[in-house]
């Protein structure tokens, strides 16, 4: 999109009160920025296919990789990155490392997102 495609103010006027209230609402500078990397690990097309999976029940690499017909190198790289960011949780049983989605915020950021571009 060029710059001419979008409307603009004809004349340069800033609002001081608004701008302070917008100022004093803005997260800090790190907060931002978690923000930010959080939202780029739902920009993968296989970690959202993971935790529609694990929407439906906990399962193993294996089951996941099976369910997505990936391999299980290919599901444990992606699940480390959904792990680290706090989006889904492990627990041990035996041989076996069951995965599931870490709280219910997930599912209300997917459904949120989901809506947004049925709109």
């Amino acid at each position: 999109m060029a710059i001419t495609d979008v409307e603009c103010c004809e004349e340069l006027h800033t609002h001081g009160e608004l701008l302070k209230v917008v100022n004093a609402k803005m997260p800090d500078e790190d907060e931002l920025y978690d923000l930010a990397e959080l939202f780029k690990v739902f920009g993968d097309s296989t970690r959202i296919r993971i935790l529609f999976v694990l929407f439906e029940a906990e399962v193993c690499v294996c089951d996941l990789a099976e369910a997505l017909n990936m391999t299980q190198s290919a599901i444990s790289h992606q699940l480390k990155i959904l792990k680290q960011s706090k989006l889904v949780k492990s627990r041990r049983e035996g041989k076996s490392v069951f995965y599931s989605l870490a709280d219910g915020h997930v599912r209300t950021i997917i459904a949120q997102g989901r809506e947004h571009i049925e709109e």
